[in-house]
């Protein structure tokens, strides 16, 4: 097997923290299996997670109604975005597999993640309007979220009080992750460490430990496939004189619907699709954190 190579994008302040061991043991544990690790450590590299025109070298197309997304595609394309970036985009088209390790803060990554993530994945580098979802970019790769939280597993139930935790993470593994065509593997959650004993921590992280013994050839989570919507009437491309094509250049009023044979197949079952493809129905259990349900 050809060596895979792993990136972790890593935000925390303090090297004492219990993300900070995630990540030491993930990075000790891969490349005692032949693994290549590379680490952004986002707050030691004091990256910079606002996304302006100051990422981009050079004359902008359009100063006066500037679109992050347009310019950034088209710097990327001329070679013209910011050292940081292309170092960034560098790392990640390199990578087999992704994980980012992080507290959750308010719900989700922290901002200086979000801000990486913001301005590492311009469009035409990690997606586009063709190349995205299953069809993505990143189809080849694995990407997976771990992070600690601050309250309890029971407060992150489809009856506690924090709501579902397959809800919470439906906006960052399938709006973020699998729109750019990663694989998303199940996530590792770490509850509440603060809140718990020396001992349940160092259990926590051998179980993090014997889990990255396998995680290479783990199954991802189950998304539904692009070519279960219909796009054929909704993606119809305007005239439009630009060298590059923005998104919406697109006509998608009426696409992008779950197909009426797959709706109609899927009418008996007590479960919708996906967190979000439920179809009206209940959501499907544990979809955002175990693979094959």
């Amino acid at each position: 097997m050809a060596m895979k190579k792993v990136l972790i994008v890593y935000a925390h302040q303090s090297a004492g923290s219990f993300n900070a061991a995630a990540k030491d043991a993930a990075v000790e544990v891969l490349r005692a299996q032949g693994c290549q690790v590379e680490v952004s450590d986002l707050y030691a590299m004091k990256f910079n997670p606002s996304a302006t025109a100051d990422d981009i070298t050079g004359e902008v197309k359009d100063a006066e109604h500037f679109h992050y997304g347009e310019e950034t595609m088209l710097a990327w394309k001329e070679g013209r975005l910011s050292a940081d970036l292309t170092e960034e985009q560098r790392k990640l088209s390199a990578a087999d597999v992704v994980i980012f390790q992080f507290p959750m803060y308010w719900f989700t990554v922290p901002a200086i993640m979000k801000g990486w993530i913001d301005r590492v994945f311009t469009m035409g580098f990690a997606y586009t309007s063709e190349q995205r979802y299953s069809q993505g970019i990143f189809k080849e790769k694995k990407a997976m979220l771990s992070f600690t939280t601050g309250s309890s597993e029971s407060m992150f139930s489809s009856n506690g009080i924090n709501g579902d935790i397959n809800i919470t993470l439906w906006p960052l593994q399938n709006g973020i992750l699998h729109y750019c065509g990663f694989q998303v593997l199940a996530p590792q959650i770490f509850w509440a460490p603060h809140h718990i004993s020396p001992e349940a921590r160092s259990t926590m992280l051998e179980a993090w430990r014997t889990r990255l013994q396998g995680l290479l050839g783990e199954m991802p989570l189950s998304f539904t496939p692009s070519d279960s919507f219909d796009c054929e009437r909704g993606f119809q491309l305007k005239e439009m004189p630009l060298s590059f094509t923005p998104s919406d250049s697109f006509d998608c009023e009426r696409g992008f619907q779950l197909k009426e044979v797959i709706e109609e197949k899927h009418k008996s079952e007590d479960f919708g699709l996906t967190v979000g493809t439920h179809l009206g129905k209940r959501i499907p259990p544990n979809s955002q954190i175990k693979s094959g349900v």
